[in-house]
């Protein structure tokens, strides 16, 4: 229940309200003008007030203020606010789909051209969204003839610097080489930047240039050399023909569609750069508050382009209705773009046609999304309920957690935990753990310690409050137990230490898929058919899935050490770079002491112990350290046998593996 506090200690001034429910969590985070005339608004009676607005209320347990100065900063403070909390009562955008972005890494020594998704990385240039991978990839295939810079990974570049001779890209003239030293870095780097001013959609430079040196190229007789910048002059042509001319103008700015009912709304936002479409993203609103479509607006706006690069924000934005406080918008973006930004709606001309373009595509990704959501929303919703039931839950189970527990042999042994909101991962949510205090095989034990930091995790962060990080601050409303009844009897004893009674807990047997839950001696069989059981198995298996891929990467860790670490001397330094120069291990056992020793960078002594732990049978004739390093060695080896070595017995080479 909301505790509504005196009218009269709410200021009569701007500010951010953020209302958080019984565990301290923030639902919701709004601005206003005048914080008392928009707080008066939520405590009228529940009947009066929007649905949506209603359950907020009902799920808040206190409301909490920030005073600023003046609306602009109650604006940026609420976009701040909603980006550290993501409340779920706010209105939420999801990218449809993870959109490909041709990118440029200008923070290598020699930048390379690749196709990146997922999150901006600093000192990348991005161009794009882009529908598919397929059309960045054919694109850039195109423009590799005029501007050959490297595409390979960072592995192969190395590779080919190390053998002295350039991959298949270089004889195809796809790429200037610079892996052998073929180009310079000035040179290079103008490369560099005339693909990143072309693909900017400065394309009348490159044009014109490469006309130019085709025709100084005939006429000087050089046939072949005219041949390859007509072709390079051919590909580039195609390139910008890929790129929708949609401006009369070279003009920058951005388009937003909108399409939406009562529950969700589809955006669609065209990139335009020099009067070419150059780029596209699809978005999906989640609207869990209600919002007229300027108000609607204002928010896709706030979300777009808050906190993104300022060359990302174009100098105007075309959107189907403009938003409220219009004036507030444009000096939001105007700071994010450090330049002025216009936000209008078209009424005619190209723009107007353009924008309707653009709505439609929403309406179109509206429609696909809707078919799409319809099925797996009533899918999941049927699977939900029945597992209430089979269960007899006091509410659908919402958010459900699921722990795993992995290990070889009593050793790397982990444990996972997998989160499923509304039938869907939650893989933010995810969490894996390392068990500390257990040596030897003991799952018992082991799902004991995680369940205790889990959930005393989640104890303490209840009680911090606001200060609480978000690691473990929801409770699950089921926790779900890879195995029988004695991993379940673990689950309840934790819980009923920490007080958390009232927390559901249930496990999932793998033998027969029987279902164990308190104070019932018999499991529960679920029919093989129902939904109910194919939620706890994709849940389990996912837990069993993300801890063994954990156990596996720690395995990895521990069988792939080399035998060069613990050297006497040689630190991580030297050791990358040793592996470095020569490639491998392998490699650098093949070379002799003299070699070794040959390196300026590498101490004699220090070169005498790589010998001798890559040769213990030579031990005899090294310095000190070299020897010491060797005899170790022999022990090691010996004990992974589980032999004793006897004086200048020589390890076989299975005990070396």
């Amino acid at each position: 229940m909301l505790n509504r506090p005196p009218a009269g200690s709410i200021p009569d001034a701007p500010g951010s309200y953020q209302f958080k429910d019984a565990h301290g969590r923030v639902i919701y985070v709004g601005k206003a003008k005048s914080l008392r005339g928009r707080l008066s608004n939520y405590f009228a009676a529940p009947e009066t007030l929007p649905d949506r607005t209603r359950q907020m209320v009902a799920v808040a347990e206190s409301v909490e203020w920030i005073e600023v100065r003046n609306e602009v900063e109650a604006f940026f403070l609420e976009y701040n606010l909603i980006q550290k909390h993501k409340p779920r009562f706010n209105v939420r955008l999801k990218d449809d789909k993870s959109y490909p972005f041709l990118a440029v890494t200008l923070d290598e020594e020699w930048p390379r051209a690749m196709v990146m998704r997922g999150a901006k990385r600093k000192g990348v240039k991005y161009f794009g969204p882009f529908a598919h991978a397929y059309a960045i990839r054919e694109t850039l295939d195109l423009l590799l003839r005029t501007f050959p810079i490297r595409t390979c990974t960072r592995g192969k570049f190395d590779r080919h610097h190390r053998l002295g001779r350039p991959c298949l890209y270089a004889h195809i003239e796809k790429c200037a080489a610079p892996c052998v030293g073929t180009v310079t870095h000035e040179e290079y780097d103008e490369l560099v930047g005339e693909l990143v001013s072309f693909l900017d959609g400065e394309t009348s430079p490159i044009l014109d240039r490469l006309d130019k040196q085709m025709h100084e190229a005939a006429d000087a007789l050089e046939f072949e050399r005219a041949a390859r910048l007509r072709d390079q002059l051919i590909s580039v042509r195609k390139a910008i023909e890929r790129q929708q001319m949609v401006a009369a103008r070279e003009e920058d700015f951005d388009v937003i569609g909108l399409a939406e009912d009562e529950l969700e709304a589809s955006v669609q936002l065209f990139f335009v750069r020099k009067g070419r479409v150059v780029g596209r993203k699809g978005l999906v609103v989640d609207k869990v508050e209600e919002l007229e479509p300027p108000a609607l607006i204002g928010t896709v706006i706030e979300q777009l382009y808050g906190g993104v690069p300022p060359d990302d924000v174009p100098k105007e934005i075309l959107v189907p209705v403009e938003p409220d406080d219009r004036a507030l918008y444009e000096e939001f973006l105007a700071a994010a773009r450090g330049a002025r930004v216009r936000i209008r709606s078209p009424k005619r001309g190209e723009k107007r046609a353009l924008l309707g373009t653009v709505t439609k595509n929403a309406e179109e990704a509206f429609t696909r999304h809707k078919l799409r959501r319809a099925s797996d929303h009533n899918a999941r919703a049927r699977a939900l309920t029945a597992l209430q039931d089979a269960l007899q839950l006091p509410d659908a189970p919402l958010r459900i957690e699921c722990f795993d527990i992995s290990n070889l042999q009593g050793t790397e042994i982990v444990a996972s935990m997998v989160v499923m909101e509304d039938g869907l991962p939650k893989r933010s949510d995810y969490r894996r753990f390392k068990i500390r205090h257990q040596e030897g095989q003991d799952d018992f034990a082991a799902m004991e310690e995680v369940l205790t930091r889990r959930f005393s995790a989640y104890l303490r962060e209840r009680d911090e409050g606001a200060r609480a990080g978000k690691r473990f601050s929801y409770p699950p409303n089921l926790l779900l137990i890879d195995g029988g009844k004695g991993q379940l009897n673990v689950a309840v004893r934790v819980l009923e230490e920490l007080g958390l009674e009232d927390i559901c807990v249930a496990s999932l047997a793998k033998r027969f898929e029987e279902v164990y839950v308190p104070r019932r001696n018999d499991p529960i069989r679920i029919p093989r058919d129902s939904e109910a059981l194919y939620l706890l198995q994709q849940v389990r298996d996912e837990a069993h899935r993300f801890a063994i891929t954990y156990h596996r990467k720690l395995r990895g860790k521990s069988m792939t050490r080399s035998l060069l670490d613990d050297v006497a001397g040689l630190g991580p330094t030297r050791r990358a770079r040793l592996l470095r120069e020569f490639g491998s291990v392998k490699r650098v056992r093949e070379l002799s002491r003299d070699e070794l020793h040959a390196l300026s960078w590498l101490p004699n002594p220090v070169g005498d112990a790589v010998y001798a732990r890559l040769h213990p049978e030579d031990a005899r004739s090294l310095t000190p350290i070299a020897a010491t390093a060797a005899t170790e060695e022999r022990r090691e080896l010996a004990s992974e046998r589980g032999t004793r070595a006897a004086p200048g017995e020589v390890p076989s080479p299975a005990a070396n593996e």
